[in-house]
């Protein structure tokens, strides 16, 4: 099947606001509920631990397959969402997490976990937030960052969502509080109607690129955008063949098509000829699409900024995902209260909510390229993790969660900012599916190694300190985006003058 995006509204640039808001609302829910739960899920991996008798390294697979599906799932989403479009794969993404909520509360067993909060609430997040991120990022240019900020800010309601978690935990048992937050969940049906497709055409009906970022200057190369920007909305054409004929003598062309006008007007099969003839077009048009976004996906590999991107983005979200899944059960082995470890998870959720809107402001000032903002952010936090295991007492804890939730809210605002100034508009889907796949397979065995390491020291440093070297790998690769635009300006050179000698 092949979408066919005539309901997509065009226009000739960005909104920067209008039914944007609209789509910065649904995104700001998603974060909420979506992103929000996954981080409380740190009081459910304490919680079953306890329920099946299971070690570090067995639960934290639970968490880990749900982490790594939301975003592994990238390529999945891109090609479903181009065939059905936004509004349905979002819509389908609330049914899975709420389906899986409510299977869960059925459980027996880690491995039933890790099918029923594993896999079916990462699939759906999945199509709930890649969806949300990308629309997000065709309505709004100069104020991404920003908008950006403000819709990932949601998941600060952590705040209020960590202890609501524990409440209900100990009213109803962790059963009676998977179902009701599966119920929550289904309020992001309504608001995924919200999604609005939008296009954004130049006058002459073709991909503009964004005129707010720096894609000119360290975007990929412009051919791959060219190649595959038509996959979706797939244009009819006219294939002709060039041949010598002499002077006064018809075309070959024209005479075969005034025979078979004639032919199809005075022929008895006029309609079953133009329907078989239509049939036989459109499936021509979706074995092309087809294999052009397969083109796409293989094309991006060889891609610098899309390598450089992955390498930062696979590093930093495993090391965020081992720092907050461990965080309660870290608090719980200094002999700190389980509903105030859960103020811990507040502490995080509402700095991180201020700080993405502040970075994320200051992001859209311009005042300096926005990867240098987010590689700065990413060393913040490989220090602060550094530091980590000084933190022995309640205060001293809060106190690395606060720097933390400051240093993480900086880079995970600018996440989909530098992802638009590395890529070009046209293949902004297909490059942020293939990235989040990578980094969502990469992340996969992370909480399980943190588990491990801390079965065998009986101790959660080595968390710590394995999430500290992973944002700092995460940081290298971005010094290396001036030698992918000069190579990129080189290159584009040599295209100029070989096409000057042609």
């Amino acid at each position: 099947m092949l979408k066919r995006d005539g309901k997509a509204r065009p226009y000739t640039k960005a909104l920067d606001g209008g039914w944007g808001w609209m789509i910065v609302f649904h995104f700001f829910l998603v974060n909420v509920f979506v992103v929000g739960m996954i981080k409380t899920s740190a009081i459910f991996f304490v919680v079953f631990q306890e329920e099946f008798e299971s070690t570090s390294e067995q639960t934290g697979w639970i968490g880990s397959i749900m982490s790594s599906l939301s975003i592994a799932a990238g390529p999945l989403v891109a090609i479903i969402a181009d065939t059905y479009g936004d509004k349905t794969v979002s819509i389908l993404g609330a049914f899975l997490i709420s389906g899986g909520f409510l299977i869960s509360s059925q459980a027996t067993s880690i491995p039933f976990l890790c099918v029923t909060i594993g896999v079916l609430p990462g699939l759906g997040s999945a199509f709930l937030y890649q969806v949300a991120a990308v629309l997000i990022s065709k309505y709004f240019k100069k104020r991404l960052a920003l908008c950006t900020a403000i819709a990932r800010s949601g998941m600060g309601l952590t705040f209020l969502l960590a202890p609501f978690t524990k409440f209900l935990i100990d009213q109803y048992d962790w059963t009676g509080a998977l179902i009701i937050l599966g119920a929550i969940i289904l309020n992001l049906v309504p608001t995924s109607m919200l999604l609005r497709p939008i296009h954004i055409t130049s006058n002459s009906n073709s991909d503009i690129k964004d005129e707010g970022s720096s894609s000119s200057a360290s975007g990929p190369e412009a051919e791959c955008g060219a190649e595959t920007s038509h996959c979706n909305k797939p244009r009819e054409s006219t294939i002709r063949d060039y041949t010598i004929q002499k002077p006064g003598q018809p075309s070959a062309s024209l005479t075969d098509s005034q025979n078979q006008n004639k032919e199809f007007n005075d022929g008895p099969d006029r309609k079953r000829l133009l329907l078989t003839t239509n049939e036989q077009s459109f499936d021509k048009k979706a074995v092309l699409c087809s294999c052009k976004q397969y083109l796409s996906f293989i094309s991006l590999l060889k891609n610098p900024f899309f390598c450089i991107f992955t390498w930062s983005l696979l590093f930093s979200r495993l090391a965020y995902l081992v720092t907050n899944l461990h965080l309660v059960a870290i608090a719980k082995t200094l002999g700190i209260d389980m509903m105030d470890a859960s103020y811990l998870l507040s502490i995080a959720g509402i700095t991180e909510s201020v700080s993405q809107i502040i970075f994320g402001w200051i992001a859209d000032r311009n005042w300096i390229r926005k990867y240098h903002y987010y590689k700065s952010y990413l060393i913040g936090c490989c220090i602060t993790n550094l530091f980590a295991p000084l933190a022995t007492t309640f205060p001293l804890l809060m106190t690395y969660t606060i720097f933390s939730a400051i240093f993480s809210g900086g880079h995970l605002a600018l996440i989909m900012p530098v992802l638009v100034d590395l890529s070009e508009e046209s293949v902004t889907h297909r490059f942020y599916g293939l990235a989040f796949f990578f980094a969502g397979i990469a992340i996969l065995p992370g909480p399980p190694i943190a588990g491990w390491l801390h079965d065998y020291t009986q101790t959660y440093v080595g968390s710590f300190y394995f999430s500290s070297t992973c944002f700092l790998l995460s940081s290298v690769s971005l010094f290396f985006i001036p030698l992918a635009e000069r190579w990129k300006k080189q290159r584009l050179t040599r295209r100029k003058e070989d096409c000057n000698q042609l």
